[in-house]
């Protein structure tokens, strides 16, 4: 199974390309712009879900389901909402199809118009929003703190697999407060949250910070965000929580008797991740062999592969393995034991490797004979041989050595790639050459933004959370400026 990847130093963007379908994660469907995502690929996801799942739950969430299709008159209720996502939305016209009299097939029922449009949900304020004037009318149902796992679509033209897609996974957070002050506490303890995971579990470093005025989500008063670093120097958007203020209150007229008995209107807030973490997982650690997995999200933590000739071989060595899998998995650990005799291990091997699979644990006749077995991990391609008596502490140490490895190797890469610059040539010089995040002086105007953005194709991802005051001039007008602001190439 020869792996024959473009390299990262070749072409970054057709390496991750064909990995992403070499490594069996997902495929280009018969659909333009979305995706199938494989067994392998939605085991990684399903891992994703559970823990962020248990997270949200953990911090007084619920989980609930709203409708696919949005009235389209809803979605104009929220001027700047509209205005940011009418360019992607999906259109329901009609409800029915029928035979072409000709017999030239399948036509639309011109008989069967909906009388509203509906729109395939791009995000759900607005349906959401509406059903909350139904559950709200007392201080006494605040705060109301509601999570959906479900698919958007989003209408894109230029599409690449979880990176940006057509229609993808998520979830979406919707919650409404008594005070200003309590929504802007959620907001950003989500953006905690949403770090915490991606750090912990992804192995991925984060920077927090807060979006520009032009970079924040359509109807947010504020929107945070965590942002990380790929490894050919590009900013990934790797989740956002936003404080909408009382604009969807306001616009669905969702209020609520406060203590005194006075009628207020509630305060928003609203957060999600998507699929697109799976992009960013792969893109964060993986290399020229294939993919690196963080054991906390890998599908397959352990593989074990026979070495043998002869089914008598085999039969020796399953029976020296099979108590070593129980045992692995009665400490939570995922084995697989691959025994097939379709496959030989050299194939098994590459297999594993390409699929980013932890730690491999090759056993043969010697080792059989030695009680040993031969132990490779895949961050750094790194072998040796363990006493068959000391494998299961062996493998429990690996697996966290492994994780803290991938984490700070991209902390590191991180650490290299933020660059102080203070001037505009400085600044060009950098984002063209050497990519990565770049802290620089802005004057705080959306023009300025602009004009950097359409020479350099640099944005502004973040205003770094609790950045130090620091006077300085803009990089491009000279006009003063109180703080430093990361740029950067993004996906």
């Amino acid at each position: 199974m020869g792996k024959n990847l473009t390299s990262r130093a070749e072409d970054y963007s057709k390496w991750y390309n064909e990995l992403v379908v070499k490594s069996d994660l997902a495929e280009n469907s018969g659909v333009r712009g979305c995706m199938v995502i494989k067994p392998y690929g939605y085991a990684i996801w399903e891992k994703m879900q559970a823990q962020l799942d248990k997270m949200f739950k953990e911090t007084g969430h619920e989980n609930a389901y709203f409708p696919l299709f949005i009235p389209k008159s809803y979605l104009s209720k929220e001027a700047s909402h509209v205005e940011g996502f009418a360019k992607e939305c999906a259109v329901v016209t009609h409800y029915r199809l029928k035979n072409a009299e000709d017999g030239s097939g399948i036509v639309v029922d011109e008989d069967a118009k909906l009388e509203e449009e509906l729109i395939v949900r791009p995000t759900s304020e607005t349906i959401i929003w509406d059903t909350y004037r139904k559950w709200i009318q007392s201080y006494r149902d605040l705060p109301l703190k509601i999570n959906q796992w479900a698919n958007v679509v989003r209408w894109e033209m230029r599409t690449r697999l979880f990176l940006r897609t057509a229609e993808f996974l998520w979830q979406e957070g919707h919650t409404a407060h008594a005070t200003r002050e309590e929504a802007v506490e959620e907001a950003e303890q989500m953006m905690h949250v949403y770090a915490e995971f991606v750090e912990d579990y992804m192995g991925v470093p984060v920077i927090k910070g807060t979006k520009t005025e032009s970079e924040r989500f359509a109807g947010a008063e504020e929107t945070y965000c965590i942002e990380a670093l790929m490894q050919d120097g590009k900013a990934l958007q790797a989740g956002t929580s936003h404080f909408l203020g009382q604009n969807f209150a306001k616009a669905f007229d969702v209020k609520f008797a406060n203590k005194e008995g006075q009628q207020e209107y509630v305060w928003a807030t609203s957060w999600g991740v998507s699929t697109r973490l799976m992009g960013a997982l792969v893109m964060t650690h993986s290399d020229d062999n294939g993919l690196v997995l963080p054991p906390k999200l890998a599908p397959i933590q352990v593989v074990i592969v026979p070495i043998y000739k002869g089914l008598d071989q085999l039969d020796a060595i399953s029976e020296k393995v099979e108590p070593l899998v129980k045992e692995l998995r009665a400490k939570g650990i995922s084995v697989k034991y691959d025994n097939r005799d379709t496959h030989k291990p050299g194939f098994k091997f590459n297999e594993y490797e390409l699929k980013g699979v932890p730690v491999r644990l090759a056993i043969g006749q010697r080792d059989l004979e030695n009680g040993t077995y031969e132990v490779a991990r895949r961050d750094t391609l790194q072998k040796e041989s363990v006493n068959a008596g000391e494998i299961v502490a062996k493998v429990e140490s690996l697996l966290e050595d492994i994780q803290r490895n991938i984490y700070q190797k991209a902390f590191d890469y991180r650490a290299e790639h933020i660059a102080q610059v203070d001037s505009y040539e400085e600044f060009k010089k950098v984002i063209e050459e050497k990519g990565g995040f770049v802290s620089a002086h802005w004057d705080g105007t959306a023009e300025t933004e602009d004009k950097i953005k359409e020479e350099t194709k640099a944005t502004i991802r973040c205003i770094p959370l609790n950045a130090e005051t620091e006077e300085g001039t803009c990089i491009v007008t000279g006009k003063p400026s109180t703080q430093r602001v990361l740029f950067a190439k993004a996906y």
